[in-house]
């Protein structure tokens, strides 16, 4: 071979590595990565079982307190009471807490919210409280206070999420920091207080990745403004067991001297029924050896525009419902 026909073959081999290209087995596409391994019985690290300051909403004693958020069909009264009300009867059993999402200027107290109230059932109010700074500006005291106000008119305890998932990156343009969240927490409970809306639990509620990031702790007001930590965590995008998902905020949640609610959890119908039902299994699991964790709603929800990997919903999912069913209808949660 001359040296010129030497060279270009040279050339063209190093171009097809460059390019990781190959021949034979090799042009073969790598396999996919094993399945999560939901067998091995899970971790124990929040194991502290209380008593605990828990504000108005207490902490069962044992066992762990069960809710969702069930996606009504319409945002209307009928509407939110239906979807309730067919996941009770498909579950065979009523809802303890009711979580139900808030803008910045919608109120508690609405008919469906007093009808869940007198059935007995808490509600967790997630309310997305809008930019810290503005708020630290008094630019919404009326507002505050005109919901402060209807939450003591209830008369009953209430948990509220104020700006739950405030560690998001795509919210950092109205939370601006950590210290910002925290001033503008303590800012709203001090109207609380004024207002003698006494029957409030705060819920701080951060996401799982925001630990796993390391940046969700930032974001803490403190054991002395805090009544339950929360954590909201999810089989979608990452398939692995819900113990290796919440692992870093359990470490952390571990030393405070609060109970545990899981905000929101779901396993996504990309994993298939199967899976999802194995990963429900595994979280049966987890929660009851963490008795720190005193209470846990389901997010019970198709969000529009979402992929397969952000679709929660367990209706029209036999398998994955019966798992989800026979959790809980565990004596543990329901204490």
């Amino acid at each position: 071979m001359s040296t010129r026909k030497r060279l270009a073959a040279a050339l063209v081999a190093s171009v097809l590595l460059l390019a990781g290209c190959s021949f034979g087995k090799d042009d073969e596409k790598p396999a996919p990565p094993p399945a999560p391994d939901l067998t091995r019985a899970p971790g124990a690290v929040a194991v502290k079982k209380g008593p605990f300051k828990a504000g108005p909403v207490k902490a069962p004693k044992r066992g762990a307190l069960f809710g969702a958020w069930i996606k009504p069909d319409e945002l209307t009264h009928v509407g939110r009471l239906a979807a309730v009300d067919s996941l009770q009867a498909d579950l065979g059993r009523s809802l303890t807490i009711v979580n139900t999402y808030r803008r910045f200027e919608q109120m508690v107290g609405t008919p469906s919210d007093k009808e869940f109230l007198a059935r007995g059932a808490t509600l967790m109010v997630s309310w997305a409280t809008g930019d810290n700074r503005s708020i630290l500006d008094g630019n919404h005291d009326d507002l505050i206070r005109k919901q402060a106000r209807a939450i003591r008119k209830t008369k009953v305890p209430v948990m509220l999420r104020m700006r739950w998932e405030m560690d998001r990156p795509n919210l950092r343009a109205t939370m601006w920091s950590g210290p910002d969240y925290i001033a503008a927490w303590k800012y709203v409970r001090e109207i609380f207080r004024q207002e003698r809306a006494n029957n409030v639990s705060w819920v701080w509620c951060p996401t799982a990745e925001g630990f796993i990031r390391g940046d969700a702790p930032g974001f803490y007001p403190g054991d002395d403004q805090v009544d339950w930590t929360c954590v909201d965590v999810y089989a979608g995008e990452r398939f692995e067991p819900i113990g290796t998902l919440m692992g870093p905020f359990l470490t952390w949640a571990a030393q405070r001297p609060k109970p545990i609610v899981i905000g929101e959890f779901g396993v996504a119908r990309a994993w298939g029924s199967a899976g999802r039902a194995a990963w429900l299994r595994d979280a049966r699991r987890t929660f009851k050896v963490n008795p720190q964790i005193k209470a846990i709603t389901y997010f019970e929800s198709n969000p529009e525009g979402n992929g397969p990997k952000k679709q929660f919903q367990l209706t029209g999912d036999p398998p994955a419902f019966k798992e989800f069913e026979s959790m809980v209808k565990d004596p543990y949660f329901n204490p």
